[in-house]
């Protein structure tokens, strides 16, 4: 088959190199150049990806994978057409349609009667259809008639995309009941993971919110929870253990925030088309954990200006390097308006990415902090010396994962969430 894959991000890149080591032709677009550059080059961009350096060098070394900035070209040419742009929201937290809408433009322009357009980015329900299958149609072509549009969101996590993709059930829902079909035999062919079609675009759409939202709500109730065991001087970890014990209980852990591109972003694709009470009330105890944090090393330190708060992990999530709405960078804006000089570390930035997010780098081992904050819970930072930090009177486990006799026998105060 001849696949065009547009946007060649963390879904994309993956995706494109793995449909080209399976034997297809595969074109991807970017409209970053230097992505672009590197891929031709037999180079991935994206990290810690287990697996995808080597199945892309392998594609374009055979032929098999090339990229473009092209997008219309790269579509022109492709009986498939599979996008994975980002969707985003604004500071506003306002639907950001920009790069979507740029790409299915993009689209529209270089496609061929008889493709199939297979959508895996999320978007509120009722886009796939009303909105970019409109724009679609602005090449001539009827969708459902001159050319096939099925959503199937991408459900798969950094650092583990090719295991994800060959384990979890894909699910697809067409406009129309071909659409669905071919979008079925696609997946079903190239991935070789059960495929669940629903009835519509707009089920398939509703299905990727609902298991998003569901994390996002339970997480805020975690953290509701800890603010209450801390209020009861209680272990909301052992607590959380001994409730989960019990089959009906499934509640996530607690911890500074929520970040990334997809838990903190999709509810507001709900909230955008209705009033969703407790979906409002999650995202709310979610975002409010970083001041609850900042809260925590005032009471230790007894206060925050001109104290030195040593943030480590800038990372969503251990082992990604992606800076997407990290807890790390609203802690450190709260920081700074209290006074305080916040620093930031991570293993798998370089100082220059950290600067130009508007943060101050620092080393692991800082001698100048005053307080440490564990954000995310990189390999490298399982066996920390605390000795090591002459000035740090507090350590605070943002993700409840250290030991916190070893913090005291450095003489420093521990604090954990809902500890």
């Amino acid at each position: 088959m001849r696949i065009a894959v547009v946007g060649l991000g963390k879904i994309g890149q993956p995706l494109a190199a793995l449909y080209a080591s399976l034997g297809h032709q595969v074109l991807g677009a970017d409209v970053n150049a230097a992505v672009v550059t590197a891929i031709n080059s037999g180079r991935a961009t994206v990290v810690n990806e287990p697996g995808l350096p080597e199945k892309l060098a392998r594609s374009v070394a055979a032929g098999r994978l090339r990229a473009t900035t092209d997008t219309t070209d790269a579509v022109r040419q492709s009986e498939i057409v599979l996008i994975a742009v980002p969707m985003l929201v604004d500071a506003d937290r306002a639907l950001d349609y920009t790069m979507m809408d740029a790409a299915f433009g993009a689209v529209a322009r270089g496609l061929q009667p008889g493709a199939l357009v297979l959508l895996e980015t999320t978007v509120p329900v009722g886009d796939t259809r009303s909105r970019f299958g409109a724009m679609l149609e602005g090449s001539g072509l009827v969708m459902g008639r001159d050319f096939s549009l099925a959503f199937s969101p991408e459900r798969v996590q950094s650092g583990r995309v090719f295991r994800d993709l060959a384990t979890y059930p894909k699910v697809v829902g067409g406009i129309d009941d071909e659409s669905g079909r071919r979008a079925e035999d696609f997946y079903h062919e190239l991935l070789g993971a059960p495929v669940l079609r629903l009835s519509s675009a707009e089920a398939a759409e509703f299905c990727k919110l609902a298991e998003s939202v569901y994390r996002d709500v339970n997480i805020g109730l975690a953290n509701e929870l800890a603010l209450s065991a801390e209020r009861h001087g209680l272990n909301i970890s052992e607590i959380i253990a001994a409730a989960n014990s019990e089959p009906q209980s499934h509640l996530h852990a607690p911890g500074i925030g929520v970040g990334g591109h997809c838990i903190p972003v999709y509810p507001y694709f709900l909230l955008a088309q209705a009033p969703h009470p407790i979906v409002a009330a999650g995202r709310a105890a979610n975002e409010m954990m970083p001041a609850h944090a900042a809260d925590l090393l005032a009471e230790r330190l007894g206060e925050l200006a001109g104290q030195t708060v040593l943030i480590l992990g800038l990372a969503y999530r251990a082992g990604v390097k992606e800076p997407m709405l990290s807890p790390a960078s609203a802690l450190a804006a709260i920081l700074r308006e209290r006074g305080a000089r916040p620093l930031v570390n991570d293993p798998l930035f370089t100082d220059e990415e950290i600067a130009a997010l508007g943060l101050e780098p620092a080393p692991l081992i800082a001698p100048e902090a005053d307080a440490i904050v564990l954000q995310t819970y990189h390999s490298e930072y399982h066996d920390l010396d605390f000795s090591r930090y002459p000035r740090c009177r507090v350590v605070l486990d943002g993700r409840n994962v250290l030991d916190p006799t070893r913090v005291r026998a450095a003489g420093m105060c521990y604090v954990g969430i809902g500890r």
